[in-house]
């Protein structure tokens, strides 16, 4: 390996010198005495191939290549002070890493401020997003996937702290038949294909809405469960032609196209829903769903500063999200 053969302290020096404007606001600002830095960028100028700085009356300029090399210097200085403050962080037990589960009823976007703020005060540490649905979030929790965990279950033996409450509402394309059909033709065909009404809804049905016998015979939008050891079925499940995606994303791609309908957070469908692109089913009873969100660390013995504030940023910028919707 070659050593290079300019410090950092000279390099420091001249940079000094550049932002000060002198020699001696430079020494001052670096604490140092005018005649060690001077001698540095002196030694400075020799060792390159041309000079950086030059004399004019009392005053030090930047040549050309000084300007350069000036970019170059204070990358080089500040990935020197970066790896000084990664070693004192790992020194004082901060993580190198920390990973979140987060249940897929959850639009990232919502935690990107708590994401922000942990990373300004820690720069150093990496943060994982692991998207899991259904029994894959518990799992990431049960097998030590992550560190901290947002879901809707809480296995036995964890504590959770509420953080949001998820509303699960049934959308299609405007243009979708549901919004467009012929109540006694639906009857018709619902017989025809063997779908059958719940007696238990029919007393309480609104004339006007949408049964769960006509949804039936309409193709659903499902979401896979990443789980792999006990996946689960959610939700209503009670078309004959489904469609799995592993996100919702995807939902929304299919669901735009008007070649389906599907149960979807609120938050995930809101600007389709403003935007006219998707609109709400009026179901005749049973329209929607409150799923409650909790947020969980895997062991709190063990986890680390980075993990606690991460777990808190979460906690306040869910909350107050919560409190603004």
């Amino acid at each position: 390996m070659k050593v290079p053969r300019i410090s950092l302290e000279q390099w420091a020096a001249f940079k000094a010198v550049v932002d000060e404007g002198s020699f001696a606001l430079a020494a001052e600002a670096l604490n140092k005495s005018q005649s060690s830095i001077s001698y540095a960028v002196s030694r400075l100028n020799e060792q390159m191939p041309k000079p950086v700085l030059q004399q004019e009356g009392r005053r030090a300029v930047l040549t050309e290549e000084g300007r350069v090399m000036y970019r170059r210097a204070s990358q080089l200085l500040k990935h020197a002070e970066e790896t000084e403050d990664f070693a004192r962080q790992q020194a004082e037990g901060q993580e190198a890493e920390v990973t979140v589960a987060l249940d897929a009823l959850l639009d990232v976007r919502r935690i990107l401020p708590a994401l922000e703020a942990v990373s300004t005060h820690y720069p150093f540490t990496r943060v994982r997003i692991l998207e899991t649905s259904l029994s894959g979030t518990q799992e990431a929790l049960l097998q030590k996937q992550a560190d901290i965990v947002i879901g809707s279950q809480l296995p036995v033996g964890f504590l959770g702290t509420p953080v949001r409450q998820v509303r699960m509402i049934p959308v299609a394309h405007p243009d979708h038949p549901l919004f467009h059909r012929d109540v006694a033709a639906m009857k018709i065909r619902c017989q025809e294909e063997g779908a059958q009404p719940n007696p238990l809804a029919d007393p309480l049905t609104d004339p006007d809405g949408i049964n769960d016998w006509e949804l039936q015979v309409y193709r659903q939008i499902v979401l896979r469960d990443s789980g792999q050891k006990r996946q689960q079925d959610v939700g209503w499940l009670g078309s004959e032609q489904r469609w799995t995606v592993s996100h919702f994303s995807t939902s929304l791609k299919i669901l735009r196209s008007g070649l389906a309908f599907a149960f979807l957070p609120f938050d995930w469908v809101e600007d389709d829903l403003q935007a006219g692109r998707l609109r709400q089913l009026p179901l005749a009873i049973g329209g929607e769903r409150l799923i409650e969100l909790y947020l969980v660390l895997a062991s709190k013995e063990a986890a680390g500063p980075v993990t606690q504030r991460l777990a808190a940023e979460l906690v306040s910028c869910l909350r107050n999200w919560q409190d603004q919707t």
